[in-house]
């Protein structure tokens, strides 16, 4: 279980909705509760309102997966500051939240369409409407030719489809994205980049999205968050005011789009080496 330390809150600004992730002064160690623990994530503090999509970037060990895990509520470390997710603390199992890992995770043993659903039959989704759910988001991911093929016969960009369709099947209200894409080739990656952003605009889901890649983070967010080498700190929080909807592939053409990425690497370089 997290452990959270409450701090004082700053007072709430008149008018301003309320955010759906709010992260306020946090900071994350690992092993002994004194003397050697390593310190992970150090004074982090954003928020997210409801239907944005906020990319985090950084060095590897930065605290990027961490501050996934914590809203969770499923990691175990030492952890002080405030986090909520839709004003409550974290907490295992929340159905508020929709959880995609780098790894596709399908199960062998069943169709795509028996994958899509398998999120929705944990949760006691009735089987005819989980059905349908699950087909229509197949087709919405182009696979609605495969429903019935196990994942043996799926390539990888197409099981990443299935565990896209399985993720926005939950309608949950907050998707966590960890690398989903890392592992694509670049063509395929961008393909998948592109069927993201149509259904994150159909649906409108308020997203973290976690990811190594420059590109990736300006195409598809609202918002890009640098943090520096461990422990973590936010770098910056770089707004991306590029107008949607957005066609990745139409965006290496756009200036804009490498002005952003020039200066995403030069904040990466500078929290690289800023203590």
């Amino acid at each position: 279980m997290v452990t959270m330390t409450a701090i004082r809150s700053t007072p709430a600004i008149e008018d301003r909705p309320p955010a759906v992730i709010d992260i306020r002064e946090l900071e994350v160690r690992f092993g002994p509760a004194s003397g050697s623990s390593l310190l992970a994530v150090d004074r982090v503090a954003f928020s997210i309102a409801q239907g944005e999509f906020v990319s985090l970037v950084g060095p590897s060990g930065c605290g990027k997966t961490t501050i996934l895990n914590l809203l969770t509520g499923l990691l175990q470390a030492e952890v002080s500051g405030d986090m909520t997710v839709l004003g409550k603390p974290p907490k295992a199992g929340n159905p508020d939240i929709a959880y995609m890992l780098a790894r596709d995770s399908l199960l062998p043993w069943r169709t795509a369409l028996g994958n899509v659903e398998y999120g929705m039959e944990i949760r006691d989704v009735p089987k005819s409407v989980r059905e349908q759910r699950a087909m229509e988001l197949l087709r919405e991911v182009g696979l609605g030719d495969f429903a019935n093929a196990y994942p043996k016969a799926l390539s990888h960009g197409m099981r990443q489809r299935c565990a896209l369709a399985r993720t926005f099947a939950l309608e949950s209200s907050v998707f966590l994205m960890d690398e989903p894409f890392g592992a694509l080739d670049a063509q395929t990656k961008l393909t998948l980049e592109d069927v993201l952003m149509r259904l994150w605009s159909s649906h409108r889901k308020t997203v973290v999205f976690v990811t190594h890649d420059l590109a990736e983070a300006i195409a598809l967010s609202d918002r890009v968050i640098v943090m520096s080498a461990r422990p973590g700190r936010i770098v910056r929080d770089v707004p991306i005011p590029l107008p949607r909807p957005r066609d990745v592939r139409a965006l290496q053409k756009d200036p804009h789009f490498h002005e952003l990425y020039a200066q995403l690497w030069a904040l990466l370089e500078y929290g690289a080496t800023d203590k």
